[in-house]
């Protein structure tokens, strides 16, 4: 049953996802005004609103004007309802007050990564006004997450990982002079520090270039892209978040074990 309602939040908060990707695009409030059709600017009813069964039944197209619905919409839906049930099961049968403080802020990044992923594979543009408030919103539960009492390296070693993140890209990009990364790079890499910490920084890191090379190389051979083509570097960094979130203490204690 938890796990039906679980599903089913994440596609809840996948679909408001979509709404705020959006709107940060369009510069609309994200807490005002109703859901519609950016083409045609519908107003969308309660039918049009179910996340991915409505656009199958749609069959991915305005009802309205009748031009195409992107696939973003189902796809960050499906993904958020997969990735809120994947953190979830770790805690199944044990979810006690603090185990759900936990999982909600577990959540709440995993939403913060679908949202930066999505907006710079599209936009090729990393926001301050996500980046900010994330990082202020993990930063002051530091002192929370480790034995649901106060440590000092349970807040010390994030902002350690912070500097060290955000360094790592300011240091490429003054090397580069701006060529290589962006600045919204160097946030996104305090920002991974403060949520993963020093190994999980680093297992992130390693599965962001190696993905964004394997595929940077496929989109080259493919003639999708050349050589010099700007990269959406952010997504990577994403979802080497993600994967860092999930696996990250189990590869650290892997490789220490090796």
């Amino acid at each position: 049953m938890m796990i039906a309602i679980v599903f089913i939040f994440g596609l809840i908060i996948g679909s408001f996802l979509n709404v705020v990707i959006w709107r940060l695009h369009s510069e609309e409030s994200v807490l005002t005004g109703r859901s519609h059709c950016p083409k045609c600017r519908h107003v969308l009813g309660p039918i049009e609103l179910i996340p991915v069964l409505s656009f199958l039944i749609q069959k991915g197209k305005c009802r309205h004007c009748g031009k195409s619905i992107s696939w973003q919409y189902p796809l960050v839906e499906f993904s958020a309802a997969i990735l809120f049930l994947f953190a979830y099961l770790p805690y199944d049968l044990r979810l006690t007050t603090y185990n759900f403080f936990l999982l909600a802020r577990e959540w709440f990044m995993i939403s913060v990564m679908i949202i930066v992923f999505v907006y710079d594979l599209k936009y090729y543009l990393i926001l301050d006004k996500i980046i900010y408030p994330a990082a202020a919103l993990v930063f002051v539960t530091l002192p929370l997450i480790y034995g649901g009492g106060i440590s000092w390296w349970g807040i010390f070693g994030p902002i350690v990982a912070a500097i060290l993140g955000g360094g790592f890209f300011l240091l490429q990009y003054l090397i580069s002079k701006g060529k290589w990364i962006g600045g919204g790079d160097i946030k996104m890499g305090a920002l991974m520090g403060l949520i993963l910490g020093l190994g999980g920084l680093g297992v992130a890191l390693f599965f962001a270039y190696v993905v964004g090379a394997i595929v940077g190389l496929i989109l080259v051979a493919g003639k999708i892209k050349k050589m010099k083509s700007q990269v959406p570097f952010g997504t990577f960094l994403a979802a080497g978040t993600v994967f860092a979130i999930f696996f990250g203490e189990k590869i650290l204690n892997w490789y220490l074990n090796f």
